[in-house]
């Protein structure tokens, strides 16, 4: 029996504990439980029509994105939107970088310029010591090679393809590895086959106004109906995503811009906002760190925001009492709800000697 009253007065010291501190239970995590091990879900936005990486170098400013990004939450959504446009422009400083290529060539090829350390194949490993000599080398056997294993892979069938595809699996690679270094790509700047190695899922849309912003957009909005992600970050300064944003924050998800307009709309409705010099620079992945433990300390308040409704704590209380009465543990002595009633009947201002006593 005394072990009975025990637990009964433990189980109820937890209620009461829960009822002032405001604590919301989870029924379905147990004791010990990891849910605060487990990462939020992270998802990149880009909008390579509005803010391609002109400046930087396309792989690098992907994969120092997906790191940035890293630190709010596992990345599991890297998406980018254009037309055909964007992946045929060529910025100003690649075709600068072109330029100087190609003087240099003509120099090392008359003689004038000598290069101090050999130009070596990546597939192969013969030396030139021209750049020109390499390009020739390269197109007329190894380019000629990728061809031919490309040709057999596309017209077998079935186990057979499977089995030419891994053959080829390595010597493919290594060429791909060394194609972006040795020739210049026939269209743009190889935006899209960056973008693609760095681990994003490129989308090429027609070339109309605003096609890839709606294309974006409705992606975008598919992930959140389907609740996939719980930060956004999104790379654009296009205001027309300024409704998007206000409903990703309606639905309680984080969302991070990144940008180069330091007043932008999209940054002022963002939770968090960094522009493309420091996403290169490491620093928004520092700063990522102390934004999500602010974000998280917010939570926490918000939870722990005590609101005092007079008729719903009496009601608990009183249940809480009665619920002690019937489990038999005020037998023999008086009725704690009535003496409670009975203290309050006359107002709390009004001393014993108003009351006549």
């Amino acid at each position: 029996m005394m072990k009975y009253v025990k637990v009964s007065a433990f189980i109820h010291a937890i209620h009461s504990y829960n009822r002032f501190c405001h604590f919301e239970s989870k029924p379905h995590l147990g004791f010990g439980s990891l849910d605060s091990q487990v990462r939020a879900s992270v998802g990149i936005f880009w909008d390579l029509d509005n803010k391609p990486p002109k400046s930087f170098p396309p792989y690098d400013a992907a994969t120092k994105l997906k790191k940035a990004a890293s630190e709010f939450g596992v990345v599991r959504f890297t998406v980018a939107y254009a037309n055909r446009q964007a992946f045929s422009y060529v910025p100003p400083l690649v075709r600068e970088q072109r330029k100087e290529r190609k003087a240099l060539n003509s120099l090392e090829k008359s003689g004038v310029v000598k290069v101090e350390e050999p130009y070596i194949c990546r597939v192969c490993g013969r030396r030139f010591y021209s750049n020109e000599k390499l390009v020739n080398h390269f197109k007329q056997i190894h380019e000629r090679e990728h061809k031919k294993r490309l040709n057999k892979i596309e017209s077998a069938r079935g186990k057979m393809r499977v089995k030419l595809v891994a053959k080829y699996a390595m010597k493919m690679d290594k060429y791909k590895g060394a194609v972006r270094d040795v020739l210049i790509p026939k269209v743009g700047y190889g935006l899209a086959d960056e973008l693609k190695r760095a681990g994003f899922w490129v989308r090429t849309v027609e070339n109309k106004p605003q096609a890839a912003d709606i294309a974006l957009r409705n992606h975008l909005v598919d992930v959140m109906d389907k609740r996939m992600v719980d930060y956004v970050v999104l790379v654009s300064d296009d205001s027309d995503f300024v409704e998007v944003l206000k409903e990703a924050r309606l639905r309680c998800l984080k969302t991070v811009v990144v940008g180069d307009s330091n007043d932008g709309a999209l940054k002022r409705i963002a939770d968090a906002a960094f522009s493309w010099q420091e996403i290169m620079m490491g620093k928004a992945k520092k700063e990522a760190v102390s934004v999500v433990g602010r974000w998280k300390d917010r939570d926490v308040l918000k939870r722990l925001e005590w609101t005092y409704d007079p008729e719903v704590e009496k009601k608990l209380y009183y249940s809480e009492v009665e619920s002690d009465d019937s489990d038999g543990f005020f037998s023999g002595e008086e009725d704690v709800g009535a003496s409670v009633l009975k203290e309050n009947a006359g107002a709390w201002w009004k001393l014993d000697c108003h009351s006549g006593r």
